[in-house]
């Protein structure tokens, strides 16, 4: 359905997409994932028609839209990071103004805000200013002003950041339902790796502008098929500890919890063995330890170092 193809985008010379290749098949759902600053949002701003890139090529259906945007703008639904609404207007209001926008009027127009509304949760609260709003209640109409012309893809740029757990579960519930229910092609960005696995058929992992990794979940977990993940409580905090147990041989990644230490280790015997020594080296008592198969999460701190979050 939408291919990008080499797309590259710079800044006073500065390289912040380098050559990305994707693709979003139609009725399928992608999440994009990266730390701050890895160029998704760029990214997603290329997709979108929304920003030019310096090189590189967006198609719809084999056809590049650089030249005519149009095409692509009627098919698809943006849902940006930033609230995009009018404060001092109501819900409805907002909705009649961008409905305006995409040429819907009379009954048809008054039928989609009605079906969007209901959609997001807050038909009982369309008359109400948006400014008196929660911050998930804004994201729920942002989505619903994305939803009304009834795009075939819909791209969501971090649509949960900062929100309540009950407009976080409405948004997640509506994302399921329009691509399972209704068919509808979704990119969803998010720096939330559980929401991602729960909505996603296929991940691309992105940091410093590039692309590293891309793939379904079962896909992805295979690049750390040869490790486990081990979760070491220890009685009380040790940098030196977590300094050594780094530079163990089979540790392929050691990052600080609240309470201890999480490995990425090679399974091999002697590993457990290794962990209690080093703990005993440093005067350090190990609580507890469990082990247990890498999750999605431990691949994305392999392959970038750092959490999805930093």
């Amino acid at each position: 359905m939408l291919e990008a193809m080499e797309l590259r985008k710079t800044f006073k010379g500065k390289t912040v997409v380098d050559n990305i290749n994707l693709y979003i098949e139609q009725g399928e759902a992608v999440g994009l994932l990266g730390p701050n600053g890895a160029g998704k949002s760029t990214t997603i701003s290329m997709i979108s028609s929304l920003l030019y890139p310096s090189s590189g090529d967006v198609r719809l259906d084999g056809r590049s839209v650089l030249k005519t945007p149009g095409d692509i703008r009627r098919i698809i639904g943006v849902v940006p990071q930033e609230i995009a609404l009018y404060e001092k207007l109501s819900a409805y209001e907002n909705l009649r103004f961008f409905g305006s926008i995409y040429k819907l009027k009379g009954k048809h127009l008054t039928d989609r805000i009605a079906n969007t509304l209901e959609l997001v949760g807050l038909t009982e609260r369309q008359h109400e200013l948006i400014r008196t709003y929660s911050g998930g209640m804004k994201r729920r109409i942002n989505i619903a002003a994305a939803l009304l012309h009834e795009p075939k893809l819909v791209i969501m740029d971090e649509p949960t950041v900062g929100i309540d757990p009950q407009s976080r579960n409405h948004i997640l519930d509506t994302v399921r339902k329009l691509n399972r229910e209704k068919g509808m092609s979704v990119l969803y960005t998010s720096h939330y790796m559980e929401e991602v696995e729960q909505l996603c058929s296929r991940v691309y992992i992105m940091d410093h502008g590039r692309l590293i990794a891309s793939g379904t979940k079962e896909e992805l977990l295979r690049i750390l098929s040869g490790e486990e993940t081990m979760i070491v409580q220890l009685s009380k905090p040790s940098p030196e500890l977590l300094m050594e147990l780094r530079g163990l041989p089979f540790v392929r990644s050691a990052e600080e919890t609240e309470d201890g230490v999480k490995l990425i280790v090679t399974k091999q015997s002697g590993i457990l063995t290794e962990v209690v020594q080093a703990a005993e080296r440093h005067h350090v008592q190990i609580v507890q330890i469990q082990v247990h198969t890498p999750s999605l999460e431990d691949v994305f701190l392999h392959l970038t170092g750092r959490k999805l979050r930093d």
